[in-house]
């Protein structure tokens, strides 16, 4: 009786120690794992074109500009990274709305155009390294009255459909309840042009880089609240399990800041380097917390 207990743990032991092993190797892949699996930059410098989904309505980062070409400080700085990939870029105009289903789908092969990191959105797409600092500001007309959130009371906010402005109004349940109304649109030029031209709406909330630039495009047009939504990143979504591609994206614009190149592109649409360089990959638990 003894003997054939012993025979058993020792079976039994062998076999949680098989189990252990094969559960560790599913549950703890590094990235360096998951690269040696992952085709994603292979497939597309096979192809040898790098397809980049964009909002086209949202200067600087990117935008059609007056001989009608696709342009701005994304679009220049994808540009260098996909020299460094050894691809073409292909900068596509998409619906902001279903931009990740556009990812998925493949019609992209990556979501870049001041694209905020979120905890939401972290969960749907494989975000790179931040690399600009970003804040969600409001904007009302240079004449408006209204200085601070809580004057917003009653008042009809417009947003971007889908935007991180609208993230963070609707997580804000004081604010939205004290709106007359969340109003969406397309994009934000037709939120702002609503703002500037007619008394539909009170005020537009958007990014701070988006917003500064259209102020000192039409100077005396519109004024900056003194209250912040909230602070945040801009990062490069590409699709969910796409390790080898963010890593390769990561490293391109590494040497691109060493070697000039987006200070370069930086000075040219904002004056001066806004590029950030030291910010790790956010997890999802840090995202959760802010």
């Amino acid at each position: 009786m003894i003997k054939k207990t012993s025979i058993l743990l020792l079976v039994l032991l062998m076999a949680l120690s098989v189990f252990a092993v094969g559960c560790g190797g599913d549950s703890g892949d590094t990235d360096e794992e998951a690269v040696a699996t992952d085709t994603s930059l292979t497939d597309i410098q096979d192809r040898g074109v790098f397809i980049l989904g964009c909002d086209d309505e949202f200067p600087p980062m990117g935008f059609i500009d007056d001989n009608g070409d696709l342009t701005g400080f994304d679009i220049e700085l994808a540009e260098a990274v996909c020299e460094k990939l050894g691809v073409e870029l292909e900068a596509k105009a998409i619906n902001w709305d279903s931009k990740e289903l556009e990812l998925d789908s493949g019609n992209i092969d990556v979501i870049w155009n001041g694209y905020t990191i979120t905890a939401d959105r972290n969960e749907k797409v494989e975000f790179t390294k931040p690399y600009l600092n970003n804040e969600q500001l409001v904007a009302v007309r240079a004449d408006s009255e209204l200085k601070t959130l809580a004057d917003l009371e009653g008042k009809i906010l417009g947003v971007q459909t889908d935007s991180a402005a609208e993230e963070l109004v609707n997580a804000d349940e004081t604010l939205k309840d004290s709106l007359a109304e969340l109003r969406g649109y397309d994009t934000y030029q037709n939120a702002l042009l609503d703002l500037k031209g007619s008394t539909r709406i009170d005020a537009v909330a958007g990014d701070k880089i988006l917003l500064n630039y259209v102020m000192q495009k039409e100077p005396g047009t519109y004024a900056l609240m003194e209250d912040s939504l909230g602070k945040e990143y801009f990062g490069i979504g590409c699709r969910q399990g796409e390790v080898a591609l963010r890593e390769a994206i990561d490293n391109a614009l590494d040497e691109l800041y060493e070697d000039g190149t987006v200070e370069e592109i930086s000075t040219k649409w904002f004056g001066k380097n806004i590029v950030i360089r030291d910010v790790p990959k956010l997890t999802q638990e840090e995202l959760e917390a802010e």
